[in-house]
């Protein structure tokens, strides 16, 4: 089993992780780790809109501004991004007026093998300028009519994998066997928990994705075969420092993007001590 080698016990209680924290500006989401060879690639984190699916748009506005969170993940849950175009007009200016991009949107479901129903989905992405659709288990046989519209639209599409209980998309392998013909658009967002469920190493995973990993997914388990044992990052069992040395190693050019699916009604503490926990390890690293 995997083990984050980067010690968590009483780490954000430690004088060292203190002056680390506030050592990187908070106000920028990325982090730039250096070595003996130089400057690496940044570590970008990002927010998941679906953290804050029981919130309007406005107030998770406000909760990104006290996390010092600029990139997001946008879904239409609520009204984050409502895939009617004058809904999603407003949305992206109330979006640019706080200062907030937008780097994806998903998940983004093609149900039906449908030239206008995908190109629909398409038309909301190219509106918003949204250059990643995280797609949640499309069929097999819908891919290639979906790449015909990544490559029309030049918009990568990312597929989501979810777990065990997907009876398609298990782990990110799953995702690379289907698209590894296909353009070089057509990848995979790996959601870190819902891999290590599927029994996959999720650092063994990130290299083999390698240039067709497009946006990742992060929380924590307290145990790998537990959907309900979800915690902040950082009080689970999830390699956070290795995962984020494998980005690195892989040049990731994306975003990090905390998905935070418990306590949907308050989770905001939560959410606090995952970014707390990530730039921490982000700041440590050499």
């Amino acid at each position: 089993m995997m083990k984050d080698t980067f010690s968590r016990r009483g780490f954000l209680r430690t004088g060292a992780a203190a002056a680390a924290l506030t050592a990187v500006p908070l106000s920028s989401s990325a982090f730039r780790a250096t070595s003996a060879k130089g400057a690496k690639e940044p570590i970008r984190l990002g927010l998941a809109s679906y953290t804050f699916r029981n919130f309007s748009r406005a107030q998770m506005i406000g909760f990104m501004k006290e996390l010092s969170i600029s990139d997001l993940n946008a879904k239409d849950a609520k009204d984050h991004l409502p895939m009617d175009p004058q809904g999603e007009s407003q949305a992206l200016a109330d979006y640019a007026a706080a200062g907030i991009k937008l780097h994806a949107a998903g998940a983004i479901y093609f149900s039906k093998d449908d030239d206008d129903d995908i190109r629909s989905k398409f038309e909301y992405c190219k509106r918003a300028g949204i250059p990643v659709i995280v797609a949640g288990d499309p069929a097999p046989n819908v891919l290639p009519r979906i790449e015909k519209f990544v490559k029309e639209y030049d918009i990568r599409l990312a597929i989501h994998n979810h777990g065990p209980e997907d009876k398609i998309w298990h782990s990110p392998l799953d995702v690379l066997k289907a698209v590894g013909h296909m353009d070089a658009r057509m990848g995979c967002c790996i959601d870190v928990g819902h891999t290590v469920r599927a029994g996959t190493d999720v650092v063994q995973a990130i290299h083999a994705a390698g240039p067709r990993l497009f946006n990742m997914h992060m929380k924590d388990l307290t145990d790998f075969h537990e959907k309900d044992s979800q915690v902040a990052v950082g009080d689970g069992k999830m390699p956070v420092r290795e995962i984020f040395e494998a980005l690195q190693e892989i040049r990731y050019p994306g975003y990090v993007d905390l998905e935070y699916e418990v306590h949907g009604d308050d989770p905001m503490p939560g959410v606090t001590k995952s970014y707390a926990y990530m730039r921490g390890v982000l700041a440590g690293m050499k």
